[in-house]
C-alpha cells in the first residue's frame, strides 16, 4: 500500500493547517452562538478579554477623550506669563531655547521675537487654578480639573506627534489606546462597539491638519478593537438602514448563511479574522438598531440641550459630539474619543484661537456639569489636551494685535477631571518664556500620561501586552510610569 503522497505529508507538518483545523471548533462555537442571540450577546460583552484585567480595583468605569487636535496654545489658554509683557518683541534668549531644533516653517527666521499673550488670565475657584479670558466656562470646573502644564514629547510635528499620543510610536501601524483599552477589558454593550470616535471641523482653522482612520486603528490587534467612527455629516454609519425591499429578518437570514461559510472556511484555514469578521457583521447588525435611538436628542431636557449651546443641534459638531459622548457613555460605551481640528494656529491666532474656544468652551463645561449631574463623573475619566505645545515666539510678523505660534514639544498643558484624578491640582511650572519644564520633579511625558490613564481604568500598563513579530509590545512600549500625584 502506497504511503502518503509529498503533498499530503506536507500538510501534516504545516503549522497553517494545524491551526487551520484546530479553528475549526471555534468557528462552529461561533456559529453555534450566532444561532442563540442570548449566546452571542454574552460572548460580545465578555469577548477575548485577557483574563487578568483589570489588574486592580479601576476607578474610572469609561473614558471621554476630548482631543484638540493641532496643538492649542498654553500661554493663551492655561499658563500666563505676564512677564513677557514688558519683554514685546525682543529676540527668545538662546538661554532659553537651548539649541531645540525647530519646525522648517520658523527655521528660517532671522530672530524669534517674544511674542505675550494679548488675553487676561485670572484665578478661579477655591484652588485658585489660572485660566484665560477666552475659556470662563472650563473655568468654572476650576476645582474639578486637573491641571498638567509639565507635559513633553520628542515629536515637533503633528503626525508623528499625534501618532505617537494616540499609539506610543510616532510611526503608524501600531494600536490605539483606545483599541488596547477595548483587547484589555472588552465591551459593557453587546449593542455597541467598546471604542467609538467622533470628529468634529473647527471654527478657528477649517483647513487644518487632517486626521487619519489609523489614529484609531487596531494595528496588530484583533481588528474587533479597532475604533468605529461615526462620520459628522450624514448617517453616522454607512449602511445603517437595510436597502430598500430587505427586512430585517431578511438581514439576519443572510448574516446566518454567512456566517455559516465564515465558519466552514475557518475550519480549514483558522484564521482568526474571519471570526473577527463574522463578529463585525453581528456588531453591525444590532447598531442597526441601537444608534438610530442614541443620535436622536428628542428625549434630552431643553435645559441640558441649551447648556451645550447652539451647536448641539448640527450634528457632526464639537457640542452636539460632547452630548453624544455622555449618552454613549451612559450605555457602556468604554472609550469615546473626540478629535476637534483647527488648533493649528501658524499666523492669525487671536483671531483664530477665539473661533476654536467658541466651538469648545461651553460645550466641554456641558459635559462635566452634565456627567456630574447624573452621577457620572465619579466613574468616567474626561481628558482633555492636543498633541504638543506652543512657542512663545511669533511665528512671521508679530503687531500689537497678531501673531502666531510654531509647534513646541518640550513643554504643554492638558487638564483630566472625573473618575480619580486630584481635582484642583495644578501640577508642574515653566520658566518665564513658557518654553521649558522647571520642576523637573514633575515632568509627564506622553507615556506617562497613558500609563497614568490605564491605570486609573484598573490596568497595570506593564501587564497589557500583546504578542507580535518575536517579542511582547505594549502601549508605553518600554517607557511610562504612572504618576501618582495626579490620583486622588
Amino acid at each position: 500500500m502506497p504511503g502518503p503522497s509529498p503533498i499530503h505529508l506536507q500538510d501534516a507538518l504545516n503549522r497553517r493547517v494545524f491551526l487551520g483545523g484546530s479553528g475549526g471548533a471555534l468557528g462552529y462555537a461561533a456559529l453555534a452562538s450566532l444561532m442563540q442571540p442570548s449566546m452571542a450577546r454574552a460572548a460580545a460583552v465578555t469577548g477575548p478579554v485577557p483574563a487578568s484585567f483589570p489588574n486592580h480595583p479601576p476607578k474610572a468605569k469609561r473614558i471621554i477623550y476630548l482631543f484638540q487636535s493641532g496643538a492649542p496654545s498654553q500661554m493663551d489658554l492655561f499658563d500666563p506669563k505676564p512677564e513677557m509683557a514688558q519683554r514685546r518683541g525682543e529676540d527668545l534668549p538662546e538661554s532659553i531655547r537651548q539649541g531645540q531644533r525647530l519646525t522648517t516653517m520658523t527655521s528660517g527666521q532671522k530672530n524669534f521675537p517674544v511674542a505675550p499673550s494679548i488675553f487676561n488670565f485670572a484665578q478661579h475657584g477655591e484652588s485658585g487654578m489660572w485660566f484665560s479670558e477666552l475659556v470662563p466656562n472650563m473655568a468654572r470646573h476650576a476645582d474639578r480639573w486637573c491641571m498638567v502644564r509639565s507635559m513633553y514629547t520628542e515629536q515637533i510635528n503633528h503626525d508623528p506627534a499625534i501618532t505617537f499620543f494616540q499609539t506610543g510610536h510616532q510611526l503608524a501601524g501600531r494600536p490605539s489606546i483606545g483599541s488596547w483599552v477595548s483587547y484589555g477589558l472588552g465591551s459593557e454593550n453587546a449593542d455597541l462597539p467598546a471604542y467609538i470616535v467622533l470628529t468634529s471641523f473647527g471654527s478657528g482653522r477649517k483647513d487644518d491638519q487632517p486626521l487619519y482612520d489609523r489614529l484609531w486603528g487596531a494595528g496588530f490587534l484583533p481588528t474587533k478593537h479597532q475604533g468605529v467612527r461615526f462620520r459628522n455629516t450624514g448617517d453616522p454609519v454607512l449602511y445603517l438602514a437595510d436597502p430598500a425591499g430587505v427586512d430585517r429578518q431578511t438581514r439576519r437570514d443572510t448574516l446566518d448563511r454567512i456566517a455559516t461559510l465564515n465558519a466552514a472556511r475557518s475550519s480549514v484555514i483558522g484564521d482568526p479574522e474571519i471570526a473577527a469578521r463574522t463578529a463585525q457583521y453581528e456588531m453591525a447588525f444590532r447598531m442597526q438598531a441601537s444608534v438610530p435611538e442614541i443620535i436622536d436628542f428628542k428625549d434630552e431636557p431643553k435645559h441640558v440641550l441649551d447648556a451645550y449651546g447652539p451647536d448641539v443641534h448640527r450634528p457632526g459638531s464639537y457640542a452636539f459630539n460632547c452630548l453624544l459622548a455622555r449618552r454613549l457613555s451612559e450605555k457602556g460605551v468604554r472609550f469615546v474619543q473626540l478629535f476637534h481640528m483647527g488648533w493649528d494656529h501658524h499666523g492669525g491666532l487671536p483671531a483664530a484661537i477665539k473661533g476654536q474656544v467658541q466651538d469648545t468652551d461651553q460645550a466641554t463645561a456641558a459635559l462635566l456639569d452634565d456627567l456630574h449631574t447624573r452621577g457620572m463623573l465619579d466613574d468616567t475619566l474626561v481628558v482633555w489636551g492636543g498633541e504638543f505645545g506652543r512657542t512663545i515666539y511669533s511665528q512671521g510678523a508679530l503687531t500689537e494685535t497678531n501673531y502666531g505660534r510654531d509647534h513646541h514639544p518640550r513643554c504643554f498643558t492638558m487638564l483630566m477631571a472625573g473618575a480619580g484624578i486630584q481635582p484642583g491640582l495644578t501640577y508642574g511650572a515653566t520658566d518665564d518664556y513658557s518654553y521649558n519644564i522647571v520642576t523637573p520633579e514633575q515632568k509627564v511625558h506622553v507615556h506617562d500620561l497613558n500609563a497614568t490613564i490605564l491605570h486609573l481604568m484598573g490596568i497595570d500598563h506593564l501587564r497589557l501586552t500583546f504578542p507580535y513579530q518575536g517579542r511582547d509590545f505594549r502601549l508605553t512600549d518600554v517607557h511610562g510610569h504612572v504618576v501618582k500625584d495626579l490620583l486622588a
